[in-house]
């Protein structure tokens, strides 16, 4: 797939024009992630966010050090490390790839800094960010109410 099309199809990104997207191709690293690679940890600090050209990556709970349960996968064009974007900068959970992955990376202290210098674009990867929490959370509460069925 094309980084246009991967961009453009990204739930971060689907409010852009052109000239955005082109912003978007010049802040934007490739990385590829191998099977069992651990990409970032719950608690620690959160410098990028991803969106995910190729591949699976699963959204851990770290309960304890010997106790992680899945809370969520992604694949295909859908974003994750959303918490590059919202303070306190923190990662939420760890992501681990589950098959080799290709990704898109943004440093959120850039996207970020595009308030002072394209505050318009800020705007729109913001509405993205908030558009991924909202879907994040609705399957959270879809989850929940299959667990809470079941008792």
């Amino acid at each position: 797939m094309e980084m246009a099309e991967v961009l453009g199809s990204s739930e971060l990104f689907h409010a852009l024009n052109e000239e955005e997207f082109r912003e978007m191709e010049r802040m934007c690293r490739r990385h590829v992630f191998e099977a069992g690679t651990i990409i970032f940890r719950q608690d620690k600090e959160a410098e990028d966010i991803y969106i995910i050209e190729n591949g699976l990556v699963s959204l851990l709970l770290e309960l304890s050090p010997m106790d992680m349960r899945q809370i969520q996968a992604v694949s295909n064009s859908e974003c994750f490390g959303w918490s590059a974007m919202v303070p306190p900068y923190q990662r939420s959970c760890t992501a681990k790839a589950v098959e080799k992955t290709r990704v898109f990376a943004f440093n959120g202290k850039d996207l970020r800094y595009l308030f002072f210098t394209n505050p318009r674009l800020c705007a729109n990867i913001v509405s993205g960010v908030a558009y991924v929490l909202s879907q994040r959370l609705r399957a959270t509460y879809t989850q929940l109410m299959g667990v809470t069925y079941q008792i």
